[in-house]
């Protein structure tokens, strides 16, 4: 699990407040984010996020396959979310199309049928597969020249010329809606499962998930009836490519932070869409006590000390007391097998020592 820089623990700080377009942009700008390194310092104690991101990479980025590798019992018939009816006959040779796909197949224990990834599955488990997408560019030929029995896409996932030139060659490929919530978790696990012919296992993972979660979920200490519970603003930061963005209703963070007892700052604030571009005004409106980034993005912009010198960052609760929680890329809205892990560096990052 990453860790985030040492922070001291909020309520020491102050009383808190009472009160698939984010995958496009990831995409498109990791590869010139994945060797930045931080300098800048960070956390209340004086750890800087370059060292901070420097020990989280000691903890490896594993997934947990289940214990028993299961048999699929195919063919099975699936209703792709494409509107396709798609019969599946084989997952001897899969070929998911994003990370999160990837990662569910790992853990379901399958991972020694998966034949290529997409950018951003970037488990040690799959490091060493051939890259067939990244962001939305499927690369076809590429996919094709693997001969896979049947690959798993999102409706996101892109161009549609590449979708339909993988179809046209006989392949059984499965579009799944993209999962944006804790709620999405199991009906996720149930559909790349069942696709696969792995039912049993599905139902293994889904419950495992969930008891995971409601463990971290236990010991939350925030306020009953939204009192005292801390506002959180998510911010997307990618700063090789100036790219700095807040996020709203329908960032994907939402569910994350209210499952950790928190208020999402920028939903709160009345940002509707998924992210807005960051200005000292829509900060100063979300309020935030903490803010929440992936640990590549807190990178990017050299630590806590970079990231306090975005317009408006450091006039906010949050950048004044320089209280920040950075959760792995991998995990953080993945919404998938390792949501557990994410949600328990949320609340240790954001609680302290009130657990």
């Amino acid at each position: 699990m990453a860790t985030a820089p040492s922070l001291r623990p909020l309520h020491r700080l102050r009383p808190f407040r009472a009160a698939s377009a984010l995958l496009a942009v990831l995409c498109l700008t990791l590869a010139g984010c994945s060797s930045t390194s931080g300098s800048g310092s960070g956390g209340g104690d004086g750890e800087d996020g370059s060292a901070a991101a420097a020990k989280a990479r000691t903890v490896p980025d594993r997934v947990e396959p289940l214990k028993t590798t299961p048999k699929p019992k195919l063919p099975v018939t699936v209703e792709s979310a494409d509107g396709q009816r798609v019969t599946v006959t084989s997952a001897d040779r899969i070929v998911p199309l994003t990370g999160a796909l990837n990662e569910i197949v790992f853990t379901l224990g399958l991972g020694d049928n998966v034949v290529a990834r997409d950018i951003t599955a970037t488990f040690e488990q799959a490091a060493k597969l051939p890259v067939v997408t990244r962001a939305h560019d499927v690369s076809a030929e590429s996919v094709l020249s693997l001969k896979p029995t049947v690959v798993l896409a999102e409706t996101t996932t892109g161009p549609a010329e590449a979708i339909d030139q993988i179809r046209d060659a006989g392949i059984a490929l499965v579009v799944l809606d993209p999962a944006k919530s804790l709620d999405d978790v199991g009906t996720r696990i149930d559909a790349v499962a069942h696709t696969l012919g792995v039912d049993q296992a599905g139902d293994e993972l889904r419950l495992r998930t969930e008891e995971r979660v409601a463990a971290v979920q236990k010991d939350i200490p925030a306020g009953e009836d939204g009192r005292d519970k801390p506002r959180v603003a998510f911010l997307y930061l990618r700063g090789t490519a100036s790219v700095y963005l807040l996020g709203g209703r329908d960032s994907g963070a939402s569910s994350l932070l209210e499952a950790a007892g928190a208020v999402d700052a920028g939903k709160a604030s009345g940002l509707k869409k998924d992210f807005t571009p960051i200005t000292s005004e829509a900060l100063a409106k979300a309020a935030p006590d903490a803010i929440l980034v992936m640990s590549k993005g807190l990178e990017s912009v050299d630590g806590v000390d970079g990231l306090v010198k975005i317009p408006g960052v450091a006039q906010t609760p949050a950048g004044l007391d320089r209280r920040v929680v950075a959760v792995d890329d991998g995990v953080l809205l993945n919404y998938g097998p390792r949501t557990d892990q994410a949600l328990e560096s949320l609340v240790e990052q954001l609680y302290g020592d009130q657990k």
